[in-house]
C-alpha cells in the first residue's frame, strides 16, 4: 500500500543507526516510526524490536500503528493461530518479534530482553531510572547493528532524550508543526494567540525551552506515590470524588477517589480513566461510583462540557446534595449564588502541592499519575501593561485536574454546605 510521506519522513526511513526525533504535535512522527519498525522487522529475520513508553496508553497507541502497517503491507509475514498478534506482541514467520511494553517508573518490568531495536515514544517523559534498565538490552547486539529510535515532543533540557539530541552517535531530526502540510494554518494561528510564546514554542515548534518549570518536583511526587489500590472499601469513612471531564477534542475523563482519615490525612484509593464516553455515560459512571463509596462530596468542573454532567447530577436524588461545582475561575457555594469566592487555578494546584510537600496526602503508585503530575509546568508572563502573571498548564494534566479537586475536600470539611433546590 502506497502512503504519501513528507520529505523528512522519507529521510527517516533512509537513515541507519540511532535516531532522535523531536517535533511539534501531530506532524506524523508515530506514523513514520511505525513504518520504520514494520519494514525493519519484515526485511531482517530473527530480530527483536521493543517499543516502550512511560505509560501503557502511549506504548499501545504506537504499537497499534505498527500492527496496522504490518497488516496492510506485510500481512503474509504475520503469524496466526496460537502465535497470532496480541496487544503486546507480533510474531513474524521470519523469526522476528515486535514487543510493546510500558516502562513504569523504574523499568524493572521490562528487564531480561535482548533486543536489536529500541523505540521509545514520548521519550522525554520516560523517567531517568528506566534508561539504566533498557540500554543494556542492546549491549551484545550493537556490533550487529542494534539501534535506538527516540521520538518525543521536548520537555526541558534535563532528561535522557535531550542529552541524546546532543549526542553525535544519533542522527537528529527536528520538525515543527508549522512545517506539516496537514495541520491548518488557521488552527496554529489560534493556538499561538491562545498560548504563551514559550508554551507554543514547546508544543508546536518542538523547541527545547529553558523558561518552563515543573510545578510538582519529581522528588515530591515520588515521595507521595507509595500506595497500592485497596481491595476493600472502609465503611463509615468519608470518601471524596474529584472529576475532570474530557473537553471537546479530547477523549479521556478522570475520576479520583480520596479517603480522609481521622487525623486528616488524605489517602488516594482509586484512579479511573474512561475514554470516548457520552455525557450520560459519564454521569452514570459517577452515580455507580457513589453507590460504592457513598461520597461526602463530589467535586466536578462545571465549565464547558462538564456543565452537562453537573446538571444531570443536580437532578439526581442520590447525588444532588453531594455535587459541588469547582472550576478554575470561581466557586459557587450555594445554588442561589449568594456566596461566591474567587478560586484561581493556582489555589487548587498550590493546595495539592502543599499537601504533598507536608506529607498530608498519599498517592497511588501508578505511572499514569506520575506522568500527569510531572507534565504540569508553569511560567511567569507579562501583559501589555507590564503586569506579571503566573500561568500553569501541561499536556497530560487530566489526572492532576481530578486530584486537585478531590484534594480540595479539606477546605470543605465541617462547612455543611448543601446544594438543594429540588
Amino acid at each position: 500500500m502506497t502512503i504519501h510521506l513528507d520529505k523528512w519522513q522519507k529521510q527517516v526511513l533512509d537513515t541507519k543507526g540511532n535516531i532522535v526525533l523531536r517535533s511539534g504535535r501531530q506532524v506524523g512522527k508515530s506514523t513514520v516510526i511505525s513504518h520504520y519498525a514494520g519494514d525493519y522487522a519484515a526485511k531482517n529475520p530473527k530480530k527483536t524490536i521493543l517499543i516502550i513508553a512511560a505509560v501503557e496508553r502511549q506504548a499501545f497507541l504506537l504499537f497499534e500503528k505498527v500492527l496496522n502497517f504490518m497488516e496492510l503491507n506485510h500481512h503474509k509475514l504475520i503469524r496466526q493461530g496460537k502465535n497470532r498478534p496480541t496487544k503486546s506482541r507480533i510474531r513474524l514467520t521470519n523469526g522476528s518479534i515486535i514487543y510493546c511494553l510500558p516502562t513504569g517508573l523504574s523499568g524493572t518490568n521490562i528487564r531480561g530482553y535482548t533486543i536489536d531495536m529500541l523505540i521509545a515514544d514520548e521519550a522525554a517523559f520516560i523517567p531517568e531510572a528506566v534508561w539504566n534498565a533498557v540500554t543494556p538490552m542492546m549491549s551484545t547486539r550493537v556490533k550487529f547493528g542494534a539501534r535506538m529510535i527516540l521520538l518525543s515532543t521536548p520537555f526541558g533540557r534535563h532528561n535522557y532524550f535531550a542529552r541524546c539530541f546532543n549526542d553525535d552517535t544519533f542522527t537528529k531530526f527536528h520538525v515543527s508543526s508549522e512545517e506539516c502540510p496537514r495541520i491548518s494554518k488557521d488552527f496554529l494561528k489560534q493556538e499561538k494567540e491562545r498560548m504563551t510564546k514559550i508554551q507554543y514554542s514547546q508544543e508546536y515548534l518542538g523547541e527545547f525551552v529553558d523558561d518552563l518549570m515543573q510545578f510538582f518536583p519529581d522528588e515530591v511526587i515520588l515521595k507521595c506515590m507509595k500506595l497500592k489500590r485497596p481491595n476493600h472499601i472502609t465503611a463509615g469513612k468519608p470518601y471524596f470524588l474529584g472529576v475532570d471531564i474530557a473537553r471537546m477534542g479530547d477523549d479521556e475523563s478522570t475520576f479520583e477517589v480520596i479517603r480522609l482519615t481521622d487525623n486528616k490525612h488524605l489517602i488516594h484509593v482509586e484512579n479511573q480513566i474512561t475514554t470516548k464516553k457520552y455525557l450520560s455515560q459519564t454521569t452514570e459512571h459517577i452515580i455507580e461510583l457513589d453507590k460504592l463509596y457513598d461520597f461526602q462530596k463530589i467535586f466536578i468542573d462545571d465549565e464547558g462540557i462538564g456543565v452537562g454532567v453537573f446538571d444531570n447530577l443536580l437532578t439526581n436524588d442520590q447525588t444532588k446534595r453531594k455535587v459541588i461545582p469547582i472550576n478554575n475561575s470561581k466557586r459557587v457555594l450555594d445554588n442561589e449564588e449568594k456566596i461566591k469566592k474567587v478560586l484561581l487555578k493556582t489555589d487548587l494546584y498550590n493546595n495539592l502541592l502543599t499537601l504533598m510537600e507536608q506529607g498530608k496526602i498519599s498517592l497511588l503508585d501508578d505511572p499514569e499519575i506520575y506522568q500527569s503530575l510531572k507534565s504540569v509546568q508553569y511560567e511567569y508572563t507579562s501583559d501589555t501593561l507590564g503586569r506579571s502573571h503566573f500561568k500553569i498548564y501541561g499536556n497530560y494534566t487530566h489526572i492532576t485536574e481530578g486530584l486537585i479537586r478531590a484534594a480540595w475536600c479539606l477546605k470543605y470539611k465541617g462547612l455543611n454546605i448543601w446544594i438543594d433546590s429540588f
